[in-house]
Order: C-alpha cells, then sequence, then structure tokens
C-alpha cells in the first residue's frame, strides 16, 4: 500500500478520493486550508468520513506556502493527488487573482514538493473549463484550448506547469479534465445543488440564459474510479486526459429530469447569460479508454437519484 497526500481533500472530488483509498488501506494525508468559500461545517464532515474510513489523518495547510507543502510532501510520499483549486468560473470572473494565486501558484508549489521529494506521480485535477471557445465537439484531447474564463485560464496553466516538471523535471504528472462532476457531497453552489434544493421546497428556479446550453455531467464515482486507475500507471505520464460521461444533455432537459425526480412544481425563470459560461461542453473520452480502460457506467438519470437519496436525507425545509 502507498502513501498518498490528497490536497483538497476535504472537499467535494478529493474527499471521494481520499474515502475510496482508504478504504482500500492506502495511508492518507488530507490537506485542506477550508476556505470558507462553502460551508466549513460540509468540509469538516467530509474529513470525519475519511479518517472514519482508514488510515487517514488532516492538516489544515495552504497549497500557496510552499514550505508546508514541501514539510507534508516529503519522502515518504509515494503519490499526490493535487485536488485543491479556487473553483467557480464565476467567482473568478469577479476576482481573477484568487484563482491565478491557488491555482497556479498552487499547482506550481505541489509540483516543486513533490519533485524534491521525489514522488512516483502526480494526478493534477483539470477541467474542461481549458476548451473554452467550441470549434467542434466532443471535445478531444487535441482540441484548441481557449477558455473563457479566468479560471479556465488557470486550470490551463496549471496543466503546462504539469506537461513541463514531467518533461523538463522527469516528475511523473497527469491532469485530468473533468467535465461538470456531480453526485453526493457535492458543492452547494453547483447547478444540480441548487436547482434541486430549490425543487424541494417549490421555489422558483433561475436558469443563466435560455435553458439550451448543455452539459456532459460526470458522476462522481466515475471520477473516483478513473483517479485509481492510474495508481501505477506509467502510460499516462505527462498527458492530460478527458474525464466525462461522453453524452450530455441540455439545462432544460436536466431540470425536467429533476422535476419528474422531486415531483416538484417550482417555477422556471429565465435571465441573462452568465460572463464565462461555456455554452456546451461534450468529452471524448477514447484516450482515458485506450489508457486508463476508463468506463463511466453511471448515467444521469440515476445519478441524480443517487444524489437526490442524500439530499431528501439531509433536507430541511
Amino acid at each position: 500500500m502507498s502513501k498518498i497526500v490528497i490536497t483538497g481533500g476535504a472537499g467535494f472530488i478529493g474527499s471521494h478520493i481520499a474515502e475510496k483509498l482508504a478504504k482500500e488501506g492506502h495511508e492518507i494525508v488530507i490537506v485542506d486550508n477550508l476556505d470558507d468559500y462553502y460551508s466549513i461545517e460540509l468540509k469538516k464532515k467530509n474529513i470525519d468520513i475519511v479518517l472514519n474510513s482508514g488510515d487517514a489523518t488532516f492538516v489544515n495547510s495552504d497549497v500557496t506556502d510552499l514550505n508546508k507543502m514541501q514539510e507534508i510532501i516529503d519522502g515518504t510520499v509515494d503519490y499526490v493527488y493535487h485536488e485543491a483549486a479556487q473553483a467557480g468560473v464565476r467567482i473568478s470572473v469577479e476576482n481573477p487573482f484568487k484563482p491565478n494565486d491557488i491555482n497556479v501558484l498552487g499547482t506550481l508549489n505541489v509540483l516543486q514538493a513533490s519533485m524534491d521529494a521525489d514522488v512516483r506521480k502526480v494526478i493534477n485535477a483539470s477541467s474542461s473549463s481549458v476548451y473554452g471557445k467550441v470549434q467542434y465537439l466532443p471535445f478531444d484531447e487535441q482540441h484548441p484550448t481557449q477558455p473563457v474564463s479566468p479560471y479556465g485560464v488557470s486550470k490551463l496553466a496549471a496543466e503546462q506547469y504539469c506537461r513541463v516538471f514531467y518533461e523538463v523535471y522527469g516528475l511523473p504528472t497527469t491532469s485530468l479534465r473533468y467535465f461538470t462532476v456531480y453526485g453526493p457531497r457535492m458543492r452547494p453552489d453547483l447547478a444540480i445543488s441548487i436547482f434541486t434544493r430549490k425543487m424541494l421546497a417549490n421555489e422558483p428556479i433561475t436558469v443563466f440564459g435560455d435553458g439550451e446550453q448543455t452539459r456532459d455531467f460526470t458522476y462522481i464515482d466515475d471520477v473516483v474510479e478513473a483517479n485509481q486507475r492510474l495508481l501505477g500507471n506509467s502510460r499516462t505520464d505527462g498527458r492530460v486526459l478527458n474525464i466525462g460521461s461522453g453524452n450530455r444533455i441540455s439545462v432544460n432537459d436536466l431540470i425536467e429530469n429533476l422535476r419528474s425526480i422531486t415531483d416538484s412544481d417550482s417555477e422556471v425563470n429565465y435571465t441573462g447569460k452568465q460572463k464565462g459560461d461555456a455554452e456546451n461542453t461534450l468529452a471524448d473520452i477514447s484516450l482515458s479508454k485506450k489508457l486508463l480502460g476508463y468506463e463511466p457506467s453511471v448515467d444521469i438519470r440515476c445519478g441524480l437519484m443517487n444524489y437526490m437519496k442524500q439530499i431528501k436525507k439531509d433536507f430541511r425545509c
């Protein structure tokens, strides 16, 4: 078994990866600064879930602190999952400096510490936001990258640092471009979270644009499986891989699926488009299938039902 550091391990995706790997017997070190971008209490609950899953510890630290990263990522660490980031396309439009500091400088610090410690591999969480302007669909990994938000720019810069650290310094890295991940414990500021809670309370829903924009929604269990498959996998060194479902639906169709699940009468109000939002996303996952054996297994209907089970358990009007 391996010792694995997971930055951003108190967050949605990071905590799921940490939980799964802890249950498999790996020694897990969660690193998170508990930023108040969203509920710290939710993050603490995620940490407790991981700590109760196996050999796991929590360190309250920030990836923007190189000295701290070098203390945590030492010669005893085998793998690093770099999930820490300032998420949120819209928040990055309002403040482009914070995602740059965390997503770019933070990644550089993690890479430097990992190289110094001679870790076996760094798995970097990237995003479909790096594609930005659509020239064709589905997006394959060779599609031009023209981000339309500061968040997308910061994730693309992080990817490039990962590539350079592999090509120049010999540090094995792989970046995974996530496509709209959802599921239990997802961030409360994401569309599915907001829509679901509004529907359960029969409150009006606000949709930016006409609702015909499409997304490739990826269930959290499929994302975790892809990350797990990178342990010991050298075929992906220096590469970027799409991790999506390979399917897409419109926001309007998403709402109708949620409406049928919740039996809600919520009114839908349409408003202007948000700056930085992509119009359409769809992943070509053929490379991930080839190099990882990645096969997403949870369709949108099943995934929403699984998410609803958690929400109804926690929901209070």
